[in-house]
C-alpha cells in the first residue's frame, strides 16, 4: 500500500501527517479527537485506502507533532487555522472530511467558518454544544453504579485523580461509553498513552465532568442549518455523545444522513467495523458521484 509522511508548518509549530493508499475516490482527511488524542485510534480507516487516499495528521501538541509549551495556543480559532493550513499544504481541492469526537467539533467549525472545496462531511460520535454535552455526561454518570460515581466525585473534588481507585472508575466509564471492545486494541491504547494532556486540560478541563477550559461555551447548534455539504452523522447507542443529541444535529443539517450503531459507544469503526465500513464507503462513493456530476467535463 502506498504511504508517505512528512511535516507541515501551522500556527504555533509543525505537525506530522501520513497519506495512505490511492484510488479513484476523492481523498479522505481524518480529523482525530481529544483534543490531544493522536491519530492512532483511527487507523481502522486505513481499510478504506483501497478505494481512495486516506490522510491522517496529529494535531499540534500530541502524537508525532511538535508539543509547544504555550498554553495560549489551545483555542478553537487556532485549531481551525491549523486545519486550514494542513488542507492548503496538502493541496486538497476536492476531498472528504471525517471528524470523530473533538475532531467532529473542529470539522463543523471549519466548514462553518472557512470556504473550502470539501465535497462531504462525516460527523462521527460528536456534539454541537459543550453546555449540552456537560448535561449528557452528568446524566450518564448517574447511570453508573454508586461506588464508581462516588469514586469519581470524591477524587476529582480532592484532586487525587492519579489514585488507583479513580483510574479504575474512569476505566469503567471508558469501557462503557468510549469503546466496548475487550480488550482495547493496541492502536487505541497507544493513542491514550501518547495523549497531549496539556491540550485537553487547557481546552476542556480536568475531565469531561468539569469542562472549564477555552471551549467551555462552544455551541454551534443554531448554526447547523448553515452546513450545505452532504453530511453523514454517525452515532452510537451507548456513546457519551448522546445519540439523541446527534439526531437533533442531523435534523438541523439539511439533507443529512443519520446512522445509529446499536452495538457501539464512541468508536463504531472499532466496535462494529463491518457495518461501519459499509456505511462510510456507500456515503463516500455517493458523494464522489454527486461531485463528478457537478464538475465540468
Amino acid at each position: 500500500m502506498t504511504q508517505s509522511e512528512g511535516t507541515i508548518s501551522v500556527p504555533g509549530g509543525k505537525v506530522w501527517f501520513k497519506r495512505v493508499g490511492a484510488g479513484p475516490g476523492r481523498p479522505l482527511l481524518v480529523v482525530h479527537g481529544g483534543p490531544g488524542v493522536p491519530h492512532n485510534y483511527l487507523l481502522a480507516l486505513q481499510r478504506l485506502a483501497d478505494e481512495r487516499e486516506v490522510i491522517f495528521w496529529d494535531q499540534l501538541g500530541c502524537g508525532n507533532s511538535e508539543c509547544p509549551s504555550d498554553t495560549g495556543l489551545w483555542t478553537m480559532d487556532r485549531s481551525v487555522a491549523e486545519m486550514d493550513a494542513v488542507i492548503n499544504a496538502l493541496d486538497l481541492e476536492r476531498f472528504h472530511l471525517f471528524g470523530n469526537s473533538w475532531g467532529g467539533m473542529l470539522a463543523q467549525q471549519y466548514v462553518l467558518d472557512v470556504p473550502s472545496t470539501a465535497v462531504s462531511l462525516t460527523i462521527s460520535n460528536s456534539i454541537a454544544s459543550i453546555p449540552e454535552f456537560s448535561g449528557m455526561v452528568a446524566r450518564l454518570k448517574r447511570d453508573l453504579d454508586p461506588a464508581t460515581q462516588a469514586a469519581i466525585d470524591r477524587h476529582e473534588s480532592a484532586g487525587t485523580t492519579s489514585s488507583p481507585e479513580y483510574q479504575d472508575a474512569i476505566r469503567t466509564w471508558n469501557e462503557t461509553y468510549l469503546c466496548r471492545v475487550r480488550p482495547w486494541p493496541d492502536e487505541l491504547q497507544d493513542a491514550f498513552t501518547r495523549m497531549g494532556i496539556e491540550i485537553f486540560t487547557t481546552m476542556f478541563g480536568p475531565s469531561d465532568f468539569h469542562i472549564v477550559g477555552t471551549v467551555r461555551d462552544w455551541d454551534v447548534v443554531d448554526r447547523l442549518t448553515e452546513i450545505s455539504l452532504p453530511t453523514l452523522v454517525v452515532a452510537g447507542r451507548y456513546d457519551e455523545c448522546a445519540h439523541e443529541h446527534m439526531w437533533e444535529m442531523h435534523q438541523r443539517i439539511k439533507d443529512s444522513r443519520f446512522e445509529l450503531f446499536e452495538a457501539s459507544s464512541h468508536m463504531p469503526f472499532i466496535e462494529e467495523p463491518r457495518r461501519f465500513d459499509e456505511v462510510l464507503r456507500d456515503f463516500l462513493r455517493h458523494c464522489d458521484d454527486i461531485d463528478a456530476d457537478r464538475r465540468p467535463a
